[in-house]
């Protein structure tokens, strides 16, 4: 299979690169890597990586440091619904340990794994930036704060049901 953005994504990578001055295409590489993601199944395997370094004609290791460095990116399959959780002290002192435990056991995986049926994925993740709401996480674009067990209970429960309206 040949890794090639749509056209229209194709128009908004070359929109990006085109802020910078030339020579500095690799300024880029963070909107970029994100577009990526976006469009090839919401990670980013070797091949899609070496074709974002040929886009930006940059060496492919400098998109795979980048890439494995930030956790907003994901060098693995995931699952429909991301759990990432913060890991950092005003989480952590408010229970999220405990969270994160519970998420495990309850769906029967690790930190960093995605459970069978390809529905969830754990991360543990720094700081969100909401620690007034602790413990919290973030499920794709939105916070979902002051977990509990029965919170998180309901989480599942909701994206479950969301993914069974959507088939």
């Amino acid at each position: 299979m040949e890794i090639k953005f749509s056209g229209e994504k194709l128009n908004k990578v070359n929109e990006i690169i085109a802020r910078y001055p030339q020579g500095r295409q690799k300024s880029a590489l963070l909107p970029v890597l994100h577009l990526a993601q976006e469009e090839f199944g919401g990670w980013l395997d070797v091949p899609v990586m070496d074709y974002v370094a040929s886009l930006l004609s940059i060496e492919p290791i400098e998109v795979y440091e980048v890439a494995t460095f930030y956790s907003m990116y994901n060098t693995k399959p995931v699952g429909k619904y991301m759990f990432e959780v913060c890991q950092t002290g005003p989480c952590m002192l408010n229970g999220s340990d405990q969270i994160i435990d519970y998420i495990k056991q309850k769906l029967n995986i690790g930190v960093g794994e995605t459970t069978t049926d390809g529905m969830f994925t754990l991360k543990a993740v720094e700081c969100l930036g909401a620690c007034g709401y602790a413990p919290m996480m973030q499920l794709g674009k939105f916070y979902r704060e002051h977990l509990t067990p029965e919170r998180v209970d309901s989480i599942i429960e909701e994206c479950r049901k969301m993914a069974a309206s959507n088939n």
